[in-house]
């Protein structure tokens, strides 16, 4: 079910904005009282979690295998992303901006749906610079009973970003000032369009992704960069302030050929959370859903969400 949801969220200069989404529906007969919230990362619209190749093997699909296992499914565009709003000026688009946009959209749909489950709960799922915009939500909002981030640390990608910015994140006044010039001068323009150099395009795929995935990648991918969100996904500490107020179950996920840094070091940023569960995907680079060892993620990420999502007081808002 493809869904256009409208904000009361306004810019300067635009008119009416809305985030798309799609809503997959349990395909078992005891579905779960859960719904999976999807956000993709960057250059990457919300087909990213409905990777379908042309013989309709849905294996690739995180959406279909998860609704198979039961739990509700949405896929959301970010603004300025795939069939969502596109706003004139790509820079007003900032990561507070995306997570409150995300987090009054979701709520939408929550309404709708603990219309007929009222037990409903959601675990936020984000990919790379989406799961920095799940936690972000998570932390401003507590939109969620859990969160689950995939291919993401706080580390940041430190060789991109100059050593003296090596502090930026920090301090958050600082960097929401600072922020839109460095994204300015490092992309120059406000919907980029980055070619990926031959070690990325190794990390997303490689020798080990199955020809059928990259295909069917190529549809979810052909999105341009959001410039602040990416910079500030970059900076090292990008958001660890916020990562360290996360108080409910934290699952996170990495390829072994990931960009995420030392996967036994990802954990430590969440200080607040008793629950955190590490799962390091073998011969896997960074878009998780090409490789083989999706399967062991698919089936581990299920037992998670169940073991972390059983009713604990009042439901998230």
């Amino acid at each position: 079910m493809t869904l256009h949801l409208p904000l009361q969220l306004t810019l300067p200069n635009e008119g009416p904005l809305q985030i798309a989404a799609t809503l997959f529906e349990p395909s078992t007969d005891t579905a779960e009282p859960i719904l999976l919230v999807c956000l993709p990362g960057g250059g990457m619209n919300r087909g990213y979690f409905d990777l379908m190749p042309d013989d309709g093997d849905t294996s690739f699909s995180f959406a279909r295998q998860m609704s198979k296992r039961g739990f509700h499914v949405l896929t959301m565009d970010h603004l300025g992303i795939g069939d969502s709003t596109r706003p004139a000026d790509g820079y007003l688009l900032d990561t507070e901006l995306l997570a409150q946009a995300n987090d009054e959209a979701l709520r939408q749909v929550l309404a709708g749906l603990r219309e007929k489950i009222p037990q409903l709960r959601s675990i936020g799922v984000g990919h790379s610079m989406g799961a920095m915009l799940s936690l972000l939500q998570q932390a401003r909002y507590k939109t969620h009973a859990a969160i689950a981030l995939l291919g993401f640390s706080t580390r940041g990608l430190p060789d991109y970003t100059p050593p003296a910015q090596a502090g930026l994140a920090k301090d958050p006044g600082q960097l929401r000032e600072q922020l839109p010039a460095l994204a300015r001068r490092m992309f120059r323009e406000p919907y980029p369009k980055v070619q990926r150099d031959p070690q990325a395009k190794g990390i997303f795929g490689g020798s080990t992704a199955e020809p059928r995935g990259i295909a069917a990648l190529k549809a979810a991918s052909d999105e341009p960069l959001l410039p602040l969100p990416a910079y500030h996904s970059m900076l090292p500490g990008n958001v660890a302030p916020a990562a360290a107020l996360i108080d409910v179950p934290v699952f996170i996920a990495v390829g072994d050929r990931d960009m995420a840094g030392p996967p036994q070091q990802i954990p430590a940023a969440f200080t607040a959370s008793r629950d955190i569960e590490l799962q390091v995907l073998p011969e896997t680079g960074h878009a998780h859903f090409l490789f083989a060892a999706r399967h062991q993620l698919f089936d581990r990420l299920a037992v998670w969400t169940r073991s972390v999502s059983a009713p604990r007081g009042e439901l998230a808002p």
